[in-house]
């Protein structure tokens, strides 16, 4: 698959509601080749307590690396669009005994992706839960092995309708154009992980703050009134430009979550 076309799989899978067959499509293309295994657990194969917040799960498939790591792929279905925002460590949890084979499955799993969806939002959340092992110490001065999880916050996307897909993009296309070699567990952990986006916003905003400060110092320097101003009132630039620039990345927030069609909501911030 070239650039293109797999940059249009990503916005059609992921700046949409989540549909199965879409999924089931990119998922193929992301891995090249997985095995179809489907089963559909209710919530009578749900442990109770998980019964609040999950309806039911599916299982499309197994995908097995290179070096013998066993991915499984779900589909989540959640009863509340809360619990998609708000209850990240539910959802991992739920995973993870998942991947322990608590629920009636076998235990001979290495990870997982997930898409977590509700049916009463447009969003859904994409995710990868693997279970590390790491040695503890015994009473008796051995060592047993003893499964971990990774930090859910790092291996996690909110996609969906109302959501744009660059960081998708930028993480998952590579893998997708690379359609001779199937991806490592390891490849996909460094797709999830958006440390690096992250590092590239906070060295990005901090060239904009930069430029701001020089265009107020700038002002000051060459309107007496506006330096008057901000004697007058102890401003100095450096502070007024984080404030300007923080108070912009708020409304950004505000306009993202769809507050501003909510005036009694907004009254409630405002006050």
């Amino acid at each position: 698959m070239d650039k293109q076309q797999a940059i249009n799989l990503v916005k059609e899978t992921f700046e949409s509601s989540f549909e199965r067959g879409q999924f089931i499509k990119f998922i193929k293309n992301l891995l090249n080749q997985y095995e179809e295994a489907e089963i559909t657990r209710t919530v009578n194969y749900i442990p109770d307590s998980f019964k609040n917040y999950i309806s039911k799960y599916e299982r499309l498939g197994i995908y097995r690396d290179d070096e013998g790591h066993r991915i499984d792929i779900l589909v989540v279905q959640l009863k509340r669009e809360t619990s998609l925002e708000h209850a990240r460590s539910m959802q991992r949890n739920f995973v993870a005994g998942y991947l322990q084979g608590k629920y009636g499955t076998d235990s001979d799993k290495d990870a997982a992706l997930v898409a977590f969806v509700s049916l009463n939002s447009e969003d859904w959340r994409f995710s990868l839960v693997k279970l590390d092992v790491k040695l503890e110490a015994t009473d008796k001065g051995g060592m047993k092995p003893v499964d971990i999880l990774t930090p859910a916050r790092r291996w996690s996307f909110l996609v969906g309708s109302q959501e744009k897909s660059h960081t998708a993009q930028r993480q998952f296309v590579p893998i997708i154009e690379d359609d001779q070699n199937n991806p490592s567990l390891t490849r996909l952990e460094e797709a999830f992980n958006i440390e690096k986006v992250t590092k590239e916003f906070f060295e990005k905003f901090r060239s904009l703050f930069i430029r701001t400060k020089e265009e107020l110092d700038k002002a000051v320097n060459e309107n007496p009134k506006v330096k008057t101003d901000f004697e007058s009132k102890g401003i100095d630039t450096v502070n007024f430009a984080k404030k300007l620039l923080g108070q912009i990345i708020f409304l950004y927030y505000l306009q993202k979550k769809g507050w501003w069609a909510y005036p009694d909501l907004m009254d409630t911030v405002k006050g």
